[in-house]
């Protein structure tokens, strides 16, 4: 019998950040890449990383992301701002305070 330690999902390291810079973006548009989601969000403050969510298989984008500032204030002075526009769609956003995930910011 093997002594290899065969993982499972169940049994995989899932860590729990609580970080005050990063923000959930919701209702993206289909169109919206990494890029211009950074430079959107630059106006607010120093954008750190920044995620656009794709389907594994189709590789589209899945209509959200995330974003990090370097400053937390930034997220306070994106959630005073009254209405976000992006690539022609209203983008709603989201303080996550605490995020369970698995490298998001690894993905391609």
């Amino acid at each position: 019998m093997s002594s290899e330690n065969l993982s499972s999902p169940a049994s995989e390291t899932v860590e729990a950040i609580e970080d005050p810079g990063k923000m959930f973006i919701g209702g993206l548009s289909w169109q919206t890449s990494v890029d211009s989601l950074r430079q959107y969000f630059m106006q607010f403050g120093e954008v750190t990383e920044s995620v656009v969510m794709r389907d594994p298989n189709t590789k589209k984008a899945r209509g959200f992301g995330f974003i990090k500032f370097a400053d937390a204030a930034s997220v306070d002075k994106v959630l005073n701002h009254q209405a976000h526009e992006l690539d022609g769609k209203k983008a709603s956003e989201k303080l996550i305070r605490k995020w369970l995930f698995r490298n998001v910011f690894n993905q391609k």
